[in-house]
């Protein structure tokens, strides 16, 4: 059973008293600050940073149009309006990127932390276990 703050991911905020880490450090295990997760938290977590990603996804989709944008007419101010929306377009599709690789590293985080998870959990079952308790 976690000690000290519990995130909640239902309800989309921290918890009701955050925890301020010292200076230089976050985390710290049990004596320091920092938040604590159980198993449903972690993957709820790395599903919820994985669907936010598949949002920029998406989006970057709709935005590879304005990327393509084509001018209407011939003339100098078609081609040039299409070109400015053309450049707003790879830049939208740049930041979408940068924005869907994120969240991708934060579910990859919370992926690895959930791994670390069921791991201590194996071990501390079969610390018990050895000893003649039970879980």
């Amino acid at each position: 059973m976690p000690e000290g703050p519990v995130y909640d991911p239902g309800t989309r905020r921290a918890p009701a008293q955050p925890a301020i880490p010292g200076a230089g450090s976050y985390g710290g295990g049990a004596s320091g600050s920092g938040f604590e997760y159980d198993e449903a938290a972690l993957r709820e977590l790395m599903h919820e940073w994985n669907d936010l990603a598949n949002e920029f996804r998406n989006d970057q989709r709709r935005a590879e149009q304005l990327a393509q944008t084509r001018a209407p007419g011939l003339e100098y101010a078609s081609d040039s309006n299409a070109e400015q929306i053309r450049n707003s377009g790879r830049a939208l599709l740049d930041t979408l990127g940068e924005r869907e690789r994120y969240c991708r590293t934060m579910a990859k985080k919370f992926e690895t932390a959930l791994g670390k998870y069921k791991d201590a959990e194996a071990t501390h079952e079969s610390e018990i276990n050895q000893t003649g308790g039970t879980l």
